[in-house]
């Protein structure tokens, strides 16, 4: 990507020119931020999406029996509504359009692609077939038109590493009985595999103490209130050390997935027919069954004071690696290959010398990693915002534009790219709406992409 000067200062009276390039929140929030911010001149904002729908991590992260969750998705709509924000979804940067097209189109751009591939994990048998990253499974069930349509789910056990609350869904989404579901958007197909699934017991290992759980208690409470699966929680892992009865003193949230955690333990098991198994302070040392050719079960360290190097073998057919999300490279743009980030300072996005790019900014988890949940994208918004009127303010000329962002657009479908617009995303929503009507459902996903783009090309624009 060049890094040259400036373009010529923009015309009087002309509003400011954004691209938003991602529409999760932390880009809807972004578009929403900088068209409520009063300009003189006022703004217009594109938030360009590479698949055909918007929302991002709300439609396609957010656990589908998280419905409340999924409630956000109506204010992030609102902002869509808005007549200075339009949605320009199926354009893929780097396909479609360069990052350099962007700039010279638009007197700012935005990174707001945040972080969807799973972070490394060096572990002796990760690569086996059946050791999966948690973000592969999510995309499975969540309908993400890039995952595959089937899954294998023939494991009677599987071991699911970290402590995070991806871990937690994933452990809950497996395990909760197909038939609650139903009441949830997930596709006839994802919904047809858990009801076949042979699973019977799922083991959450994470190598710290239960202190140090990142669990939120409510998640905790969720997963204690599934029908039909017994949470097991053996007392021993939760004798805290000094240190982490120290910790704990300071930390509301962690007392309270501890006491959650005690409550677990002291109510046993009941005879269900399937059991989550919360297990602490046991390091992952090897995914076993290279010789099989197969996942065969993992092996863990106890790290515990009282039980510290003794080995554990859990007998697991498959694995999940639910240990964080990195951003991926995005063409054009500076990459942090090490931290898996846009390199930037207070979201501006920063070249090979240290020195930020004119007009080209990152906002929300592709500049931070994994910080934080919906709501905090937020106050992720305000701050890159912030820093690029600041930036507007102090050197106007940075602010211009020879190009149109319409003509960009227009060209784009001039050469036979399906260029889903508000009206277009609206009837793919209406579609997927009556889809639930029909079979008593509040919705049913489209998954596929020629599906997503014929059901805008009915009512709406593609």
């Amino acid at each position: 990507m060049s890094d040259g000067a400036p373009p010529p200062p923009a015309p009087a009276g002309r509003p400011l020119r954004v691209a938003v390039v991602g529409s999760g929140p932390a880009g809807v929030h972004t578009a929403g931020t900088l068209v409520a911010a009063g300009l003189p001149d006022g703004v217009r904002v594109d938030v360009l999406e590479r698949l055909p729908v918007p929302f991002g991590l709300v439609r396609y992260g957010v656990s589908p029996d998280h419905p409340d969750m999924k409630a956000v998705t109506s204010t992030l709509a609102d902002v869509l509504d808005h007549p200075d924000v339009r949605l320009v979804a199926g354009v893929d940067m780097g396909r479609d359009v360069t990052l350099d097209e962007l700039r010279a189109a638009y007197d700012a751009v935005v990174l707001a692609t945040g972080a969807s591939t799973d972070a490394p994990l060096e572990l002796p048998g990760v690569d086996l077939p059946g050791c999966w990253g948690a973000s592969e499974l999510v995309a499975w069930y969540q309908g993400h038109p890039e995952a595959p349509r089937t899954w294998d789910l023939s494991a009677r056990e599987v071991a699911v590493l970290g402590v995070g609350n991806v871990a937690l869904d994933v452990a809950r989404v497996l395990a909760r009985p197909a038939r609650d579901l139903l009441a949830t958007e997930v596709p006839a197909a994802v919904h047809e595999g858990l009801a076949g699934s042979a699973l019977t017991d799922v083991h959450v290992v994470g190598r710290r103490g239960p202190e140090h759980a990142r669990f939120s208690p409510l998640e905790l409470r969720e997963l204690g209130a599934v029908p039909d699966v017994d949470v097991v929680v053996d007392p021993a892992d939760l004798v805290l050390t000094p240190e982490g009865v120290e910790h704990l003193a300071g930390d509301r949230r962690a007392r309270q997935v501890v006491e959650a955690l005690q409550g677990f333990a002291e109510r046993g098991t009941t005879g269900a027919p399937r059991r989550v198994h919360l297990r602490f302070s046991r390091v992952p040392v090897e995914v076993l069954g290279r010789t099989e050719g197969r996942v065969t079960g993992l092996r863990t360290h106890r790290a515990h004071a009282g039980a510290a190097g003794v080995v554990e073998d859990l007998a697991v057919q498959a694995v999940y690696r639910a240990v964080g999300y990195r951003s991926r490279p995005l063409a054009g743009a500076p990459f942090d290959a090490g931290r898996g980030v846009v390199p930037n300072e207070a979201g501006r996005v920063l070249g090979a010398d240290g020195e930020p790019l004119p007009g080209l900014y990152v906002v929300g988890w592709a500049g931070t990693g994994p910080v934080g949940l919906v709501g905090h994208t937020r106050k992720a918004a305000r701050a890159t915002v912030a820093s690029l009127l600041e930036d507007v303010a102090r050197e106007p000329a940075a602010a211009a534009s020879a190009a149109d962002p319409l003509d960009l657009v227009d060209r784009l479908r001039a050469g036979g790219l399906h260029v889903v617009d508000l009206d277009g995303w609206r009837a793919i929503d209406a579609a997927e709406v009556a889809a639930g009507a029909a079979v008593g459902r509040p919705r049913v996903k489209l998954v596929e992409v020629q599906e997503l783009l014929a059901a805008a090309r009915r009512e709406g624009r593609a």
